[in-house]
């Protein structure tokens, strides 16, 4: 599943409040999915042990972490326990159509940081009040003295652009009696009440997901031979989902904080043909 919070590239934290911009990957998808399934739908079923919670697996191919992670899934034959539920990512689909909230695509900044879309911003406290003193003692021969500074230095938080995709699950439902079968089916067809939709969230992120109609069957109780009889079914839920950057591809921050400009100083065009200044104040420099 996915790994912990990796550094962001944000050079000066405090203006982003709560982490609320972690980048948004494939793993964060899979892991509020899971999450969702596990914890908000809370399935149980009736089993030889009484009412018990059913087993959430996620599909992967390392099966020796599973066995040792959760010895109590599989039995002494290394066969798993019934009933249980199993997840797998089936499909992910870039559709151009799908644009989301950004109707065009906006480019990264062209420089070593990047950043397209600006999420935050805030007024950069100490550097505005610097300002603030030093034109305060020049023109009125105080630090503090109140008047309206026009030198505001502001701090713009920007991330790469978002990437919508369409991700397609397979939640497996598999049980030994029919009883089972339907005290793990009814949550999904009732969660939603008349509609199939829910919103998944993980890191102030927030994701659409919708049931699809059909739940397919896969049971083997019509085959008269002498294979352990199981109830399968598949429900297939859509996420609508985004991405923003690379991920560990990154080559660039994740996020970008950038500060503006206030005041430009030009040297005066008499020094650059050898006159020296006749006094000592700020002449040099013109704003």
């Amino acid at each position: 599943m996915p790994p912990s919070h990796t550094n962001t590239g944000v050079s000066d934290p405090s203006i982003i409040h709560e982490e609320i911009v972690m980048p948004s990957t494939l793993e964060k998808i899979d892991e509020s999915f899971l999450e969702h399934i596990d914890e908000k739908f809370n399935i149980h079923a009736t089993s030889k042990k009484g009412f018990k919670k059913v087993p959430v697996l996620w599909m992967t191919a390392e099966r020796s972490h599973q066995v040792k992670n959760n010895q109590n899934l599989r039995d002494k034959r290394g066969s798993l326990i019934l009933p249980i539920m199993t997840i797998e990512r089936v499909s992910v689909d870039k559709n151009p159509s799908n644009k989301g909230v950004f109707q065009g695509n906006v480019p990264p900044v062209d420089d070593v940081k990047g950043g397209s879309i600006v999420i935050a911003r805030k007024i950069k406290q100490d550097k505005t009040s610097n300002f603030a003193s030093a034109d305060a003692n020049r023109l009125f021969g105080q630090l503090n003295f109140p008047f309206k500074n026009e030198k505001v230095v502001y701090q713009t938080v920007s991330i790469p652009m978002p990437v919508y995709l369409t991700i397609n699950y397979a939640i497996v439902l598999r049980s030994e009696y029919q009883q089972q079968m339907n005290e793990m089916l009814t949550p999904f067809l009732t969660e939603t009440g008349a509609i199939n939709h829910f919103v998944i969230k993980k890191d102030q992120h927030l994701y659409e997901a919708f049931i699809q109609q059909s739940f397919l069957q896969a049971n083997n109780i019509s085959v008269l031979d002498e294979e352990e009889k199981i109830y399968q079914t598949t429900v297939n839920i859509q996420v609508l989902g985004y991405i923003i950057g690379k991920g560990s591809n990154q080559d660039r921050p994740k996020i970008v904080v950038r500060e503006n400009a206030v005041e430009f100083k030009i040297p005066r065009e008499r020094v650059i043909m050898g006159d020296i200044p006749d006094h000592d104040d700020d002449a040099f420099y013109r704003s």
